[in-house]
């Protein structure tokens, strides 16, 4: 166990809350597991800053809905660093254990965090008004593709993912045929080839919904081995070349994550 270096803390954030939340101990210290969800959290904070900045900019009281929010590690992290500074803006956590959004309310209160807001529930059966920036870190499976759904019902500018677990194409894959079935043949391969292609079919879902998107690494694979990070910057309404190339693709594989090809279809 050891002291966070100055490296480590950004200058500004909050001691009491990272020990609230429990990635620094009562002494200040960081365990290996702290260590690396903090540098996780902090370096997916400063990918999402520029959309946060853009936002401010843009709207008076800009609003970051934190989506399959867990502990709300993020929610509390860019509150703190970029919303609290700001002195305006709102972050909403949503998630579905009851517990943890009770202790989140209880640690927000502490922190004197009096503009974040936690609502009890599923992704998909959420309704916060306008967002204008969704963030989902690690969402299992379909949680992902619920929070794209709700990043467009809410009319969300930015949306930046971290996709987790997915499990959803690889089942529809085992026993399906077609020219490419070598490609999932084996198990193994079958679960990462399936999660390969959800990542890709979202990021074209969302292109066709008007975003750009960008997909790049969120950080090394020693500190989190679903590494993912999907960040899309809405531009338009529609894409319809996007829309052909999601739609031409589930198509040759057979397979698509179905909250979205519904929505299509």
């Amino acid at each position: 166990m050891s002291a966070p270096s100055v490296k480590e803390l950004w200058p500004g954030q909050s001691v009491p809350l990272l020990k609230a939340l429990h990635i620094l101990t009562h002494n200040g210290g960081l365990n290996a597991d702290s260590r690396r969800k903090l540098k996780q959290v902090q370096h997916l904070a400063q990918l999402i800053k520029p959309a946060i900045d853009a936002a401010l900019k843009e709207k008076d009281q800009p609003v970051l809905a934190d989506l399959g929010a867990g502990k709300s590690y993020l929610g509390f992290i860019l509150y703190d660093l970029y919303f609290a500074a700001a002195g305006r803006g709102k972050v909403v956590a949503v998630e579905a254990r009851p517990e943890l959004v009770k202790t989140a309310r209880k640690i927000a209160a502490e922190s004197g965090f009096d503009r974040m807001d936690f609502v009890e529930g599923r992704i998909a059966e959420a309704s916060l008004g306008p967002a204008d920036i969704v963030t989902a870190l690690h969402a299992c499976d379909t949680a992902t593709d619920e929070a794209i759904l709700f990043a467009l019902k809410h009319d969300a500018k930015y949306v930046a993912l971290v996709p987790c677990c997915q499990a959803e194409l690889a089942r529809e894959l085992e026993g399906t045929k077609g020219s490419l079935d070598q490609l999932w043949r084996h198990p193994i391969q079958r679960r990462e080839f399936g999660a390969h292609a959800t990542n890709v079919l979202r990021g074209l879902y969302l292109e066709a919904h008007g975003y750009k998107v960008r997909v790049t690494e969120l950080t090394g694979l020693e500190h989190s081995l679903k590494n993912e990070f999907i960040f899309a910057e809405r531009h338009q309404r529609s894409n319809p070349r996007a829309r052909a190339e999601f739609e031409k693709l589930a198509k040759e594989i057979g397979a698509a994550p179905k909250m979205l090809a519904e929505v299509f279809n």
